[in-house]
Parts: C-alpha cells; sequence; structure tokens
C-alpha cells in the first residue's frame, strides 16, 4: 500500500533546487515518508506530481526527466527521458478503434485490458452481432477500466523519448523508446518473471502491451500486442491485433488479426486484410486487399497452419484451407477451405492448383504440433491466460474438412478433365492423380485421428444417435458450433468469456461425443483394421522423417572441407 503523501518542506524544496530540480509551482509536488529526496537528479516537475517511495539501495533512480501530471510508483527507476506527461482524462489507450480486417473501419475492434483472441475474433468477423448485441455492455466494460496515470512501482525508464499518456504497470521496463503516445502497459505476472517490456527505438501510439514486448526499432500504430506476443527488428504494424505467443519482425502489418503463434521473420512480407494462427509466413509474402473500386475492404481468412513460402502471393478475398502450403501468385480469390493439409500452387495465370492433401505426408506437422506447446511464453508466469488455445493438429475441424473433401474428390473423380489436363472445382485446378492419391491420405489420417481417440463401446456407437453436430475455430479455440450459438445469445462481456471458458474445459469431453456421432461405421470396425490403418500414417510420417534426416546428412557431407 502506497504511504500517506504530503507536501514539501521548505528546506526539502531547497534541497532539491540544489540538486537541479525546479518547478514552477512546488506546492503541487507531494512525496512520501519514505521519499529519498537526494535521489532526484536534474528533474522537472509540473502539474500535479506524487512520488512514491525512493529508495536508493532498492534501485530507485530520478534523474534527467521532465515530468507532467505524473504518479511515480515506489522504488521507480527514471533516467534521461525528455518527457513523461499524463494529460487530464487521457484514457491511455483503452478504448482505441482498431481497424482490424477491413481498413475502412468496418470491422473495427475496441482493446481493452483482458481482451482475448476469442472475443475479439467474434467482434471482428461479426460486426452486426457485436452492434446489436454487445455494444451497450462492451461500452460499459470499456468504462469501467479508468487507467491510472502512473508509472508503477519497481519499474524502469530509462534513455527514452517523449512519453505521453502511456500509463505503465508495476515491474515493467521500458528502455531506449523514441516516443510513446497514449498506451497502456500491463505486467501480470510477479516480479521478474514479466513479459512486458519496450525497447530501443520503438515508436508507438494509440496501443495497449500486454505481457508481450516490443523492441528494436518497431512501429505501432492502433495496436493490441498481447500475452508473449513480440513486435521488433523494424517491424511495422498499424490496426492489427497480435494474440498469444505471435513473433513478428522486420515486415508490415495492416489491418491483420494475427492469432495465436502467427510467425513473421522476414523483410518484404506483407500481411494486410487477413485473420491467421499457427501460421508461418515466409520471406517476400505479400497479400493485396485493394482493387481500387470500393476501397480496401476485401478480406481473407488463413485457416489454422497455413505456411506461404518465399515470394508467394495472394489477392484477397480468399479462404485458405488449415495446415495448407502456399506457394506462387493466387489472383483469383481462391476458397480452398475445404481441402486442408495441400499444396497451393500458382500457375503462370495467377489460378490456383490444388495438390489435397500433401502437407500430410510431412513429418513437420508432428514437430509443430509438439513445438507450439513448449514455446508458449505465458508458462510458468502465473498470469491469467487470456487466449484459449487447443492444439492438436488432427482435430474436429480438420478432420471434419477432410470427411467433406473425401466427398468432393470422389464426386470430381468421374468428371472430365478440361482441354489444359486439369480437373476443376469452384475455380481451382486438380490433377487427376493428386485427387486419387488425396483419397488415401485423408482416409489414413482419419484412421489416425480416430485410433488416438479408442477404445469406445461399439454398443454405444453402434445406436441410433443424433446427427454430428458442426465445429469452428474461433482463433485457436475450437468449439461446436451449438456453444458458438450459446455464446452470441449473450450479451455482456463476462457472460461471453465465462463460456468461452466453459468451452475450453470441455472441448475433449465435446470432441469425443462428436467422434462417438461422426464415425460410429468406423469404430464399429475391428480394433486391429483401424490400427492398421493409422500405421499406415505413420509410417509415411516416418519415412519422410528418415528422408529428411538423409538429406540433412548429404548436406552436412557438402559442406565438409
Amino acid at each position: 500500500m502506497t504511504d500517506k503523501y504530503r507536501n514539501l518542506k521548505p528546506e526539502e524544496i531547497i534541497r532539491l533546487e540544489r540538486q537541479g530540480c525546479r518547478s514552477s509551482d512546488w506546492s503541487r509536488v507531494m512525496i512520501t515518508d519514505r521519499t529519498d529526496l537526494g535521489v532526484p537528479l536534474n528533474v522537472t516537475f509540473e502539474s500535479d506530481i506524487r512520488i512514491g517511495a525512493l529508495e536508493a539501495d532498492k534501485g530507485a533512480m530520478l534523474e534527467e526527466v521532465k515530468l507532467v501530471n505524473v504518479t511515480l510508483g515506489d522504488n521507480v527507476a527514471i533516467e534521461r527521458t525528455s518527457l513523461i506527461e499524463f494529460e487530464p482524462g487521457a484514457r491511455c489507450g483503452v478504448g482505441t478503434e482498431v481497424g482490424v480486417l477491413d481498413e475502412t473501419g468496418s470491422r473495427a475492434v475496441r482493446i481493452f485490458p483482458g481482451l482475448s483472441a476469442q472475443l475479439a475474433t467474434l467482434m471482428a468477423r461479426e460486426p452486426e452481432w457485436r452492434d446489436a448485441v454487445l455494444k451497450e455492455d462492451l461500452d460499459r466494460h470499456i468504462d469501467s477500466f479508468a487507467p491510472l496515470h502512473e508509472i508503477g512501482a519497481r519499474s524502469e525508464i530509462r534513455h527514452c523519448g517523449t512519453i505521453v499518456n502511456v500509463s505503465i504497470g508495476e515491474n515493467i521496463s521500458v528502455r531506449g523508446a523514441a516516443s510513446l503516445r497514449n498506451g497502456l502497459v500491463i505486467n501480470n505476472a510477479a516480479p521478474d518473471k514479466g513479459l512486458a517490456q519496450i525497447g530501443a527505438g520503438v515508436d508507438a501510439e494509440n496501443f495497449i502491451l500486454e505481457d508481450g514486448a516490443v523492441n528494436s526499432g518497431a512501429i505501432v500504430r492502433n495496436c493490441y500486442i498481447g500475452q508473449g506476443a513480440a513486435l521488433e527488428k523494424g517491424f511495422t504494424a498499424h490496426d492489427s491485433l497480435f494474440f498469444a505467443n505471435c513473433s513478428l519482425e522486420n515486415g508490415e502489418a495492416c489491418a491483420l488479426f494475427a492469432g495465436p503463434y502467427t510467425v513473421s521473420m522476414h523483410k518484404s512480407t506483407l500481411l494486410i486484410g487477413c485473420q491467421t494462427s499457427f501460421m508461418n509466413a515466409g520471406s517476400g509474402t505479400n497479400q493485396s486487399n485493394h482493387m481500387y473500386k470500393v476501397g480496401p475492404v476485401h478480406c481473407g481468412i488463413m485457416e489454422r497452419g497455413v505456411k506461404t513460402s518465399s515470394g508467394s502471393y495472394l489477392m484477397l478475398g480468399a479462404k485458405v484451407g488449415a495446415f495448407s502450403l502456399l506457394m506462387g501468385q493466387h489472383k483469383t480469390h481462391p476458397d480452398t477451405s475445404v481441402f486442408p493439409f495441400s499444396y497451393l500452387f500458382g500457375d503462370e495465370r495467377g489460378a490456383t492448383v490444388v495438390t489435397p492433401g500433401a502437407m500430410l505426408r510431412s513429418c513437420g506437422l508432428i514437430r509443430d504440433e509438439k513445438k507450439w506447446p513448449s514455446r508458449d511464453r505465458r508458462k510458468g508466469k502465473n498470469i491469467p491466460m487470456n487466449d484459449r488455445i487447443i492444439y492438436p493438429v488432427l482435430n474436429p475441424v480438420t478432420v471434419n474438412a477432410m470427411v467433406r473433401a473425401l466427398d468432393v474428390i470422389r464426386s470430381l473423380q468421374d468428371k472430365p478433365l478440361d482441354v489444359d489436363r486439369f480437373v476443376r472445382y469452384k475455380g481451382l485446378k486438380f490433377m487427376r492423380s493428386s485427387l486419387d492419391k488425396a483419397i488415401h491420405l485423408y482416409e489414413i489420417a482419419i484412421f489416425k485421428y480416430i485410433s488416438c481417440h479408442l477404445p469406445f463401446d461399439k454398443a454405444e456407437c453402434a445406436s441410433d444417435a443424433a446427427e454430428p453436430f458442426e465445429w469452428v475455430d474461433l482463433a485457436g479455440l475450437l468449439m461446436p458450433r451449438f456453444m458458438l450459438k450459446r455464446i452470441m445469445e449473450t450479451d455482456t462481456v463476462a457472460g461471453i468469456e465465462a463460456l468461452l471458458d466453459e468451452a475450453f474445459r470441455r472441448y475433449p469431453e465435446f470432441e469425443n461425443e462428436w467422434i462417438k456421432l461422426k464415425f460410429k461405421d468406423y469404430l464399429c470396425l475391428e480394433p486391429d483394421t483401424i490400427a492398421e490403418r493409422s500405421k499406415e500414417y505413420d509410417r509415411m510420417i516416418d519415412e519422410d522423417h528418415n528422408k529428411t534426416v538423409r538429406e540433412l546428412k548429404a548436406e552436412s557431407d557438402m559442406m565438409r572441407l
């Protein structure tokens, strides 16, 4: 608890002035009995100033800075910073509208502390619902946050430029920032475990940084940077949202909804007007949302796990199926969501050639599934995890997509080839041989998924039952559509978050129930049959892994002197 503030005594004012401190009105500068007045050196105090305990033996420092209308928590360390100022009534980034997906603002998400990727998805993807159902309580919820015009206890601000209307919580490091305006920096972790930090050269305005990091010359405008997310090495972002464990360097984001584990590490990479999760963007990845008719209104969805190769281009609006690899130029607004785990090639005219299921052969999928939980920066921090994340690659959403893909592919097998020797479906192009291979790949992946959830009661599975329910992927959280319906019938932020927690908690229960409904014919097969088909998948992955090891050894041998 902060000690009681009091006015300075005349002799204390004289001491501060001898140490190079000044104020136009010393009566507005308040201290506590634990404020060591030997600490402030060359400090300018203006308007209302509150200074907590300053104890040099606990790292307190206050040197060469101008403070205007600021409260300083206990044992802050501030040095060589041009200005720290709070204007009356400043909201410090809370309630900022982020024009995500659609740069014209029709899908804007208002940001606040504790914003989850799931609630943000609902606001951005269902703007009519947001305005008709949620707006009144959302306004109340945002208004309930009254950011403190203070620098929190034990935080440090060193060698910075101008900091105006930026509320900085406890135990936070800000070093070398160029300019910070209208923002909120939140640390939910215990001392020495914090994730929130701002580094050298950062220029940020209208932002909330919650348990995340912005470093090394990043430029941020109208953004939320969430837990474990990191923007650095000159990355530029405006009107974008970055959720758990995103890592972005060098490139640019505009109107990007970066769901958990979105990664972009290279220069000349532009992510714009789309939603992603578990994505890895190759160098020179580019997207276009502006076709010069009605403005930059075109949006896209990159379903979970999409990877893009170097130099890939995607014209929005488009929807790319889960765990697909996008290569080349795609200019026909493809929707490949019914074909997950595919290779997507752009041909010489910008059409999309699909090789369905080809990514299922990759041992990299298993590596990804294992690495994501191990790279969760939120772990061990004892913080409330805002974003709920379900990790498995084979899950009800991706497996159901494979089931639908099989139906489509079988219908295409009897379709005659076009003059260019391709089969066409909704603007997509397929080679006949790739369709035949996809059936086998999708089937053994489905058996693999089922085998991971055995055993089930055969009698129960064979009985008549309701139709299997649909699933949705809400920025990393998988849930039945009936749960989404319940959520969208709720008109309070607290109620929605409680239902999201329920969906996350009950995921295994819902998944098992869905498997019994969706795959009752499969489950009535002999266990040996299921196991053998599952082993086909395992053998395929092992073969790819062994091939990769051999290729890496060959490369290593090539490098020897």
